[in-house]
C-alpha cells in the first residue's frame, strides 16, 4: 500500500463506521432502533396502546423548536427517558411487540388520544404541578401537555384506557 492509498482507506474506513453501513462497525443506532428502545423501556410489559402513545410523544418532541430534531436525539437527551435507555440490552419477550409498535409509528401511525403531548409519567404518581393537562393514561403512563394553569381543563390522570391502536385507525 502506497503512502497516498493509506490517508484514502482510513477515511473511507472513518466514513463506513459513521454510516454504519460496512458490517465492520457498529454504526449509530437506526431511528427505528431509537424508538424501540424508548417503547421497550417505557412501556415494556405493558400494552401497544402504551407503546404507541410513547411514540407519539417522541414524535411531538422531534416535530418541536424545543427538543432535537430526531428521534435518537430525543430519546438520548439526558433525564428525558427510562435510565440506560440507549445502552442497556433489551432480552425478553415483549421486544417484539416494541419492534412492532416503534415501525407503526415511524410509518405514520399515532395514538388517537395522545394530542399535543410532549411529556408522560407513571400513571401512580401524583404531581403537584398545576400546569400538567392531561389527554390519556395508557400502558402504565398518564400523557400530558404543559399548559398556562388557566388553560387546564384536565388536571388530574385519565382512566387507563386501551384498544384504541392498531391496524384499524390507519388510512
Amino acid at each position: 500500500m502506497t503512502s497516498f492509498e493509506t490517508p484514502r482507506l482510513l477515511a473511507l474506513l472513518a466514513v463506513c463506521a459513521l454510516l454504519g453501513g460496512c458490517g465492520i462497525f457498529r454504526g449509530a443506532p437506526s431511528e427505528t432502533e431509537c424508538m424501540t428502545r424508548a417503547m421497550y423501556f417505557e412501556s415494556n410489559r405493558s400494552s401497544r396502546d402504551g407503546m404507541i402513545a410513547v411514540g407519539h410523544v417522541v414524535m411531538n418532541r422531534v416535530a418541536s423548536p424545543d427538543f432535537p430534531g430526531t428521534v435518537c436525539g430525543v430519546v438520548s437527551q439526558k433525564n428525558q427517558f427510562a435510565p440506560g435507555v440507549m445502552r442497556r440490552d433489551m432480552t425478553d419477550r415483549g421486544l417484539p411487540l416494541a419492534q412492532e409498535a416503534a415501525v407503526a409509528v415511524m410509518r405514520g401511525e399515532r395514538h388517537p388520544l395522545v394530542a399535543n403531548a410532549q411529556y408522560f409519567h407513571a400513571a401512580s404518581y401524583r404531581a403537584g404541578y398545576n400546569n400538567m393537562h392531561y389527554t390519556v393514561t395508557a400502558g402504565g403512563n398518564a400523557f400530558y401537555e404543559r399548559r398556562r394553569p388557566e388553560l387546564v381543563t384536565q388536571p388530574v390522570p385519565l382512566p387507563q384506557v386501551e384498544g384504541l391502536t392498531g391496524r384499524r385507525w390507519l388510512r
